[in-house]
Parts: C-alpha cells; sequence; structure tokens
C-alpha cells in the first residue's frame, strides 16, 4: 500500500492527532465537559479519603465565617474545641475563617488534629492559621462527605445559610438512618431557640415530622456538656463498629 506523501492535502484530522495534540484551545474545551468533571469529582474523593484515612472519630465544628474573634461564641469555640482536642478528638472545620478559625485555634491549644477542608467560594476564603491538615474541594458534596465520613458528631454554632445547610443535611442523613450514633448539638440557647420553638411548633405540628424527630439535636451553652455528649456518641459507635463496618456505614 502506498503512503501519502508529506506533500499531500490535508484531510481530516484523526482522532489519534485529537488526543495526542497539545493546542491549547482543544485542551480547555475538554476539561470544561463533564465527563472530566467526573474525574476531577473521583479525583476530590481519592484526595479526601486518603488524606483523612487516619482519622476516626473526629469532631466537626460549624458556625460563621463572618463571627469576630471579640464574639462570646468565639471564644466558646475556642473553648470547645479545646476539650474535644484533649479529649482526643481530631476537629474538622470548613478551614476558613469565624467560628471555623476559633475551633481550629482551640484544637491546636488542646494539642489536638486540626483539619480544615476548605472550599472553592466566588469570593476569597481561604485557610486560617490554625489548620495542619488542609485539602482544597471544589465541590460542596464531596466535601459534605468528608466532614460526615470522618465525624463522631457535629456541633453546630451560630451561623448563616452555610450552617443552615449543613445542620438540616446532618439532620436528614440521621432521620433516614444513613448515619448512626451521630450526636448534632446547637450550641447558643437564645440563638437556636426560635428555630427550635418554629421545629416543633409548626413543622411537627403541622405533620411535617415527627415528635421525635426534635429529639435528633440537642441545644446547649455549655462546652462541657457539648464534649460529654460527643463522648458518650463516641463510645456507642467503638462498641458498635464490627456491626456497622458490615453494614458498610459511613
Amino acid at each position: 500500500m502506498s503512503q501519502r506523501s508529506s506533500s499531500s492535502p490535508r484531510t481530516a484530522i484523526t482522532e489519534d492527532e485529537r488526543l495526542l495534540s497539545q493546542v491549547p484551545r482543544e485542551r480547555r474545551a475538554f476539561t470544561k465537559t463533564d465527563s472530566w468533571r467526573v474525574l476531577r469529582i473521583m479525583g476530590e474523593f481519592v484526595e479526601g479519603f486518603d488524606t483523612l484515612s487516619d482519622v476516626y472519630s473526629a469532631v466537626t465544628v460549624f458556625g460563621s465565617a463572618r463571627t469576630q474573634t471579640d464574639d462570646p461564641y468565639y471564644e466558646k469555640a475556642v473553648e470547645t474545641a479545646r476539650l474535644l482536642a484533649q479529649e482526643g478528638f481530631p476537629v474538622i472545620t470548613g478551614g476558613g475563617p469565624g467560628i471555623m478559625e476559633a475551633a481550629n485555634r482551640g484544637c491546636q491549644e488542646g494539642n489536638g488534629l486540626s483539619i480544615g477542608c476548605n472550599i472553592e467560594l466566588p469570593f476569597e476564603q481561604g485557610l486560617n492559621p490554625y489548620v495542619e491538615r488542609a485539602i482544597n474541594f471544589r465541590y460542596f458534596f464531596v466535601r459534605k462527605t468528608m466532614f460526615v465520613k470522618y465525624s463522631t458528631g457535629f456541633i453546630v454554632f451560630p451561623g448563616g445559610y452555610g450552617t443552615m445547610d449543613e445542620l438540616f443535611e446532618a439532620l436528614t442523613l440521621i432521620q433516614t438512618g444513613k448515619v448512626k450514633h451521630f450526636p448534632v448539638i446547637l450550641f447558643g440557647e437564645a440563638y437556636w431557640q426560635g428555630l427550635a420553638e418554629w421545629l416543633r411548633d409548626r413543622v411537627a405540628g403541622e405533620g411535617k415530622i415527627t415528635t421525635t424527630d426534635l429529639q435528633l439535636f440537642t441545644i446547649t451553652d455549655s462546652p462541657r456538656e457539648a464534649v460529654a455528649i460527643v463522648r458518650q456518641a463516641r463510645e456507642r459507635r467503638t462498641q458498635s463498629l464490627p456491626t456497622a463496618a458490615a453494614d458498610g456505614d459511613v
């Protein structure tokens, strides 16, 4: 079979040529496809699982990134995380400022493992200086998986939409049996009491949830009480570990 000479007119570009091409325009187009995004999502899961593979029974602390250092809740978050660290709990946060910074700071002061799962946002958040082990995510749902998978419980300080999102996702996972022995602690009675009353009077009152669903969270103003609750959950989780592992529990 004769070969086309190098001077012959060009024909259509082959798929092999497309694959081996280093043309920036084509590369950029490919990295914007859904197929590429699936690979990127897989990569985020792999990185998260690998980075946190040695973490067990951590506590995730949520709360507003806008909380200032002179806010009483900032100091309470520092104290709570310090006590958690002294009890041997790693502390996970979103890695940003405000309550997240306070929790990572308290964990460091208690000589614990301070973890930050940062998220890419339209505005720059950045990691706070008290994060010892950091992971950066593009996708909220991958990040949320890490919060739940490696935690014994959530402590939720006052916050906004992001905090509410994380709170209600946790409550949904517990309500539907996706996670077990998982306490959700709302820190700050003055802040959360109105929400609790609305859930009781309106949501449960109209049958949208059951009255037992109201027992899925605890409200407290005490760092020591919050730590005691997660300590008890760790003990229950440790006792049930063989069964949970067999069931594929998160």
